[in-house]
Order: C-alpha cells, then sequence, then structure tokens
C-alpha cells in the first residue's frame, strides 16, 4: 500500500486493503473486518527473548525464543535419499535439539546465529532436550534486539507470528486513533491516551509499557459498558408505563391471608421493594436473584397478583416445557381457588392461570388463547410460544422472565411488544450472580437478592466420587437404594442423550438446542484452546495436551447400566425425561414422578432449574466436571426441598491425583461445590476459575468477547467499573444522547453493535 492510502487509513478501513485479500478473508472468519477490529485482538500472552527451559517437564508444549547454533542436513539412515535437519538452539541458558523430516524450507531460514521462536511438545533422547518437526517462526532483524514479544491466539491458519506481521502493517497505516474519551476524564485518572495505550499494547518496548497500556484500555471497556448501562437506565426512565398500585381485600391480600407459610424477611423487603416500584407509572426494570430455593417465585407470584388486581395481566416466560409446567402446577397449588375465576370452586375474587406451549393440543390451545385475550386469565405461563404473533394479552403490565439467560433481545421484546404502553419487567435468575458481573451486565436494572432460605428447607451433603471405582460407585447406588427403599426419590443426571449428541445440549419444543453447559468443556471449546502455540488450556480442564477425553455417559446409556448392570437397584422403578420428548410425555413423566410413581428419574439438564419434587433426596450427577460450579449447584438444588434431608453426589472420571501429584483443577472445582452450598459465595469461586468471557456468556452468544481486558475477579477492576459508572453518569446526566461528546457517541455505536447490545441487555 502506497504512503498516501497510509495516510487515510482509519479504524473503519477494510483490512482487504490494508492486508490483501487472502489474509484479509482468513481474518474475517474470526470476525475481524476493519483495522480497529484487528486492533483490539490484543495479544493472549507475551514471550521474553531468554525463556529459561530449566523447569521443562517430558511431553509439555514448549515455546522457546532462541537462537540458531548450528543447523546440519543430513540423510536418513533407513533411506539415505530422503534428508532431514537437525539443529541446536539455545535460549542462552539450554540447548535443545531440533529434527525437521522436511528439510527444504528449514534449511534456508534456520542458519546459525538466527533468532527465532520454536513451539513444540519436549522430550528428551541421551539426556538432553529435542523438539521434533516444531513450528518456528524467524524474528526480524528490526525486532532482534526487543525483550518483549506478543503471543496471539491464532486465526484458522494464520499464526501468531503472522498475525503480529500484520498487525504491524495496520499500526503503520492507521497512525494517530481518535481518542473517544473526554480529555478532562483521561487527565483525571492519570491515563495515557489511547494511541499510546494501542501500539504499547502490541508492541511494548519494556514491561511498564504493558501496565501504561492495560491500565487505559480497561477503564475505556469499563466506561463504554457502563455508560451503554447508564443511557439505557436513563432512556427506559422517560417511557411512561402505566402504574400497577393494586387494591385492598384484593387477590393479593387473599393470597397472603391464605399463604400456608410466613414470608421470610428477605421475601417481605424484596416484595415491598417490588411493590413500589410497580405502582409507579415509571417501568419497573428489575432483577431479582437468589440462591436455590429462596422463594423467588412466591415473590414474583404476589407481583403478579398486584398487577392483576389492578386490572392488569402479568405472564411468566420460562425456557423449557418442563419448568413452565412446573410454574404453572406451583402457581396453580398454591393459589388454590384464588387461581379457578369463573369456575365452580373458584374464590370470589379469584384469576385464573394458563399455559401456553408449542406442543399443546389443538383445543388446549384455543382455550388458553381465548382466556390471554379475553382477559380471564390474569396469569399466563408459557415459553416460546407466548411470544408468537397471533398470541394477543388483553392487558400486560408485567412481563416476569425466568431464567433470563436463556432469552434472545428479540423474544422479549416480541413478548414486551404485546403490551399497549411498555410494561413493568422482573428478570429472575436462580443462578447468583457475582457483584462484579451484575455491575457490568445488568447495571441498567435495579437488583433484588434474595439470601435467607425459607423454613423448613433441609440440609444437603454433597460427595466427590470416582467414576473408575467400583467399590464407591456400589456404594453410591446402594445409598440410591436405600432412599428408594425409605419411600424417597432420586434423580440421576447425565449431560447428553445419545451417543451421537454434543455434550449436554438440550432440544426445546421448538427444536432449538440450548447451549450446553457453562463449564469447563463448553468454555475451553468456545475460546479456542488450541492454536499455534499449542493447547494453553482452559483453566478448568486438565485433559492433558493432545489427549482425547472419552465421551461422557449418555442418558440412554446411564439408563442401560441402571437396568442391566446396577444390582443395587433391582426392583426400583425408573423413569426417562429429557428434551427431546413431546410436551406431553415430558409433563407425564413429571407428574408420575412428583406423584411418586417413579422412584428414580434418570434426566438430563432439562430438571436444572424449577422442579420441585419434595420427596426427592438423592442427586447423581455422572461426568460431573464436564459441569460449570452454577450448574452443579442448581443440580442440586432440586433435592433437600422437603422434610428429608438431602444428598448429592458428583461423580467423575477425573482422577484425584494428577500424574504429576498435584489435584487436578477440575476435581478441585467439584470440591468447591461439595464444600458449601452457598451460592454466592460459589458465585465468586466460578468467577476466579473460569473468567468473566463464559460468565457474561460470550461463547453462548458467539460473539468475540467485548471484555478483554478486564478481569472481573480483580477487586481493582471492580473498583474500576465503580469509577467508570460515577463517570458515565456525570455524562449523561444532562446530556442522555451525549450530543456533547461526539466521539464517545459514536464510539459507543459502533462498539456495541444489535448483536453485542442483545448479548449486554437483561430484560
Amino acid at each position: 500500500m502506497d504512503r498516501e492510502g497510509a495516510d487515510r487509513a482509519g479504524p473503519g478501513s477494510s483490512l482487504r486493503s490494508l492486508l490483501g485479500k487472502r489474509t484479509a478473508d482468513v481474518l474475517a472468519k474470526a470476525g475481524l473486518v476493519t483495522a480497529g477490529d484487528l486492533l483490539e485482538w490484543y495479544p493472549r500472552d507475551y514471550l521474553e527473548a531468554r525463556l529459561s527451559t530449566a523447569r521443562l517437564r517430558e511431553g509439555e508444549h514448549l515455546v522457546v525464543v532462541a537462537e540458531v547454533l548450528k543447523a546440519v542436513v543430513a540423510p536418513v539412515r533407513s533411506n539415505p535419499r530422503k534428508k532431514l535437519l537437525r539443529a541446536t538452539v539455545t535460549d542462552g541458558t539450554t540447548e535443545i535439539d531440533l529434527t525437521f523430516f522436511s528439510h527444504w524450507g528449514p534449511a534456508k531460514d534456520l542458519t546459525p546465529g538466527t533468532l527465532a521462536v520454536f513451539s513444540g511438545r519436549a522430550g528428551t533422547f541421551n539426556g538432553r532436550w529435542q523438539l521434533s518437526h516444531p513450528d518456528y517462526q524467524v524474528i526480524q532483524d528490526s525486532v532482534r534486539h526487543q525483550q518483549i514479544l506478543p503471543v496471539y491466539r491464532s486465526v484458522d491458519r494464520l499464526t501468531s507470528w503472522q498475525i503480529g506481521t500484520a498487525m504491524g502493517i495496520v499500526l503503520d497505516a492507521v497512525g494517530e486513533l481518535e481518542d473517544p474519551v473526554p480529555d478532562e476524564l483521561v487527565r483525571r485518572h492519570g491515563l495515557c491516551d489511547r494511541t499510546t495505550a494501542v501500539r504499547l499494547i502490541h508492541q511494548p518496548r519494556a514491561w511498564g509499557d504493558l501496565t501504561t497500556a492495560r491500565s487505559r484500555l480497561r477503564y475505556d471497556e469499563a466506561l463504554v459498558l457502563q455508560t451503554a448501562l447508564v443511557q439505557r437506565r436513563l432512556t427506559a426512565a422517560r417511557d411512561e408505563g402505566t402504574a400497577r398500585p393494586g387494591r385492598r381485600g384484593g387477590l393479593l391480600d387473599a393470597f397472603d391471608a391464605a399463604l400456608p407459610f410466613p414470608l421470610t424477611e428477605g421475601q417481605r423487603v424484596v416484595g415491598e421493594e417490588l411493590a413500589h416500584d410497580l405502582a409507579s407509572p415509571v417501568p419497573m426494570h428489575r432483577l431479582l436473584q437468589g440462591d436455590v430455593g429462596s422463594g423467588k417465585t412466591v415473590v414474583a407470584l404476589r407481583a403478579m397478583l398486584q398487577v392483576v388486581d389492578s386490572g392488569g395481566q402479568a405472564a411468566l416466560l420460562a425456557p423449557t416445557e418442563v419448568l413452565a409446567a412446573q410454574h404453572e402446577r406451583s402457581v396453580r397449588a398454591i393459589m388454590g381457588p384464588l387461581a379457578e375465576g369463573g369456575l365452580l370452586g373458584g374464590a370470589d375474587e379469584a384469576t385464573r392461570v394458563v399455559l401456553l406451549t408449542g406442543s399443546m393440543s389443538a383445543d388446549a390451545r384455543r382455550r388458553a388463547l381465548s382466556e390471554a385475550a379475553s382477559g380471564q386469565a390474569g396469569i399466563v405461563i408459557g415459553t416460546h410460544a407466548l411470544i408468537q404473533e397471533h398470541v394477543q394479552l388483553a392487558d400486560l403490565g408485567l412481563v416476569v422472565v425466568d431464567e433470563q439467560h436463556r432469552f434472545g433481545v428479540e423474544q422479549r421484546d416480541a413478548l414486551r411488544a404485546k403490551a399497549s404502553r411498555p410494561p413493568h419487567v422482573l428478570v429472575m435468575t436462580a443462578t447468583p450472580i457475582p457483584r462484579s458481573v451484575a455491575m457490568t451486565v445488568f447495571g441498567d436494572m435495579e437488583t433484588a437478592i434474595l439470601r435467607e432460605l425459607p423454613a423448613g428447607r433441609s440440609p444437603i451433603t454433597t460427595h466427590v466420587v470416582h467414576q473408575g471405582s467400583g467399590t464407591w460407585m456400589a456404594r453410591m447406588w446402594q445409598v440410591v437404594a436405600e432412599a428408594v427403599a425409605a419411600g424417597r426419590q432420586a434423580y440421576v443426571v447425565c449431560g447428553r442423550i445419545g451417543d451421537n449428541d454434543s455434550p449436554s445440549g438440550e432440544e426445546t419444543e421448538d427444536g432449538f438446542v440450548e447451549a450446553p453447559p457453562e463449564g469447563v468443556e463448553g468454555a475451553a471449546g468456545a475460546a479456542g484452546a488450541e492454536d499455534d502455540l499449542g493447547a494453553r488450556g482452559h483453566e478448568g480442564s486438565d485433559a492433558r495436551a493432545g489427549a482425547r477425553r472419552p465421551d461422557a455417559m449418555s442418558l440412554l446409556q446411564a439408563y442401560d447400566l441402571l437396568v442391566h448392570a446396577t444390582p443395587q437397584l433391582e426392583g426400583v422403578r425408573l423413569g426417562l425425561l429429557h428434551g427431546r420428548l413431546a410436551g406431553d410425555d415430558k409433563d407425564a413423566v413429571m407428574r408420575r414422578f412428583a406423584a411418586g410413581e417413579i422412584d428414580v428419574l434418570v434426566a438430563t439438564t432439562v430438571i436444572e432449574v424449577g422442579v420441585d419434587v419434595p420427596n426427592a433426596t438423592v442427586m447423581v450427577v455422572l461426568d460431573a466436571d464436564r459441569f460449570g460450579i452454577s450448574q452443579l449447584h442448581q443440580l442440586r438444588g432440586r433435592v433437600g426441598r422437603g422434610e428429608h434431608a438431602g444428598t448429592c453426589f458428583l461423580a467423575s472420571t477425573v482422577e484425584p491425583t494428577g500424574d504429576d501429584g498435584d489435584v487436578p483443577v477440575a476435581w478441585q472445582r467439584l470440591q468447591a461445590v461439595a464444600g458449601t452450598t452457598d451460592g454466592f459465595a460459589l458465585a465468586e469461586h466460578d468467577l476466579e476459575l473460569r473468567g468473566e468471557g463464559d460468565v457474561l456468556g460470550a461463547s453462548q452468544s458467539g460473539r468475540r468477547r467485548r471484555i478483554r481486558m478486564l478481569r472481573l475477579a480483580d477487586p481493582r477492576d471492580v473498583e474500576l467499573i465503580a469509577e467508570a459508572r460515577e463517570d458515565a453518569q456525570d455524562l449523561l446526566r444532562d446530556d442522555v444522547g451525549l450530543a456533547a461528546h461526539p466521539r464517545l457517541a459514536a464510539w459507543l455505536a459502533d462498539t456495541l453493535d444489535d448483536e453485542s447490545a442483545a448479548y449486554l441487555e437483561r430484560g
């Protein structure tokens, strides 16, 4: 590219015009289309030009910057017509022998005195370290004396070093970058300008340069996120909704009077907060989070009844038919005659509760649609079927979204659109969220937290069991048998349905396969742990590089095992439940299990949330290391819901002790779950182990992470987010559209495109 073209280049410039079609097309596969996209592909690591190999271990992946001492082409003994290259390199402390079976390219590149980066599997021969046919990249003379070399995650056929070369071209082409952050904020926080930060993150001269660059880039990420969330909150506050104050002597008062148990202090306080919000014409926008069994459903139901008392309707959106049906049964059971409005035996002030799912019979569906459209049904509970165009609601006043992360922005907006005026919104999550994540992702919502468990909840004991131990597995199944003999019930959970399934995919009524659990295996795959430097791996994964983990036991395999090869369970009544069953079949299985006609329910994660069978006291999770911490906590919460104590077994094929004598991280994760039933503590632990990328849902959305530099498990970054929020509030207080800061407004619009906004939005 000529100099004139370089002068005109900017962050929005096409990589094709800067790098050529071939390289640009490869980068586009990773979503890197413009110069700005590539500049935000920050290094994942850095190498020193002298990296000691003193602590190498046999079979580990080695990355070393080394100088070629000698290189000799020699014939292969078994076939003299073939030749290989033998070279010796040194990093200044240790010599390493290299062998290349295809000698033409390496012989030309690796002459004595050449400095290069080598990567491969380390081995030893005759007491010397060696690499067989390693990957390598010659370091250009221009950076020969550079002490810090960036390492990038590879993209398809482009290695880290090729990306680094492309990065240098783009940095030269774009020149000075426009700084979107107001000067007064840059000065207040003692930050460098954005151009300097971007250059130093890619081309550091010293380790201190990285500190300078990261300080600025972390603040930028915090500011853009908080500005977006504060802007959303202020914009929402301008909407004119409908006040739903309720009425004395109405449905809510009757419900409270008939409630067979007292509300906890937390339920009472949160209920008062929701009641206050609903009584205002400004649409409520709240996140209700609480630990497993904390009583969120009762709190949400009381809010729904207040809206019904005000002449409106409430819609509860659930992610699966099993959960929707469970909600409908629970609401009907706890309301009793108050849910039978206009029917024989119904209370005078009663309303109706209807269920709407995709697999209902035509007659049942017609009745549900009619009652929802006429307003006879004050409470409408459903799945994705609720948001279809032909579904009408008379006066939608409150939208309750359960397990928010399972829904896309289009689905939530489609339900909101059924209201004539902006409805109140309550988002519920049964997964406790660390404060830093809540502040970053749910920052445009008021947050209500339930920590106290209602009276009557029984303790749960959790044990980690090695699936390879016949003794321990036999004892585990004996505990299940003893529980059944005592009149109790149990769950056995598997991560996949059949032998041909991807792990933990759960198919819904619409044929949609939900994202796999947020645990180690899915997270590592989404992040793309394997690159040109080898498998760095995910923090939670203990699979050795290059070794293929055995498949997790499927639902069908587990069922066959329990029927034919588990003598402890002989005569026990088994049931199967998974997302591919027809809706009526799923409902029938759950009804039979709730009625005690099934002793052991073998299921997928379709039972993860909302399922409430008080008589179930034992939970067995097979291949538990394939699940995330929060998901295991949710599954465990399905037992101990009645008067009898619960027992949970986390069975894993991971060895308790690794080859190196250390306890594998996957086993530590399971022990962390076994060590506490505090969901909030586990959420923080989960964040530390897995990182914010997966916790925030980036891998599920399929988008590149918008949070690259911030580390939400770091208290310093949590403080930074809070500071950025205050800065955003100051900027937007009298200027919601950022008219006085057009560069920041443009940056915000460019950074948070429609899909990214959907990823950030929670409600």
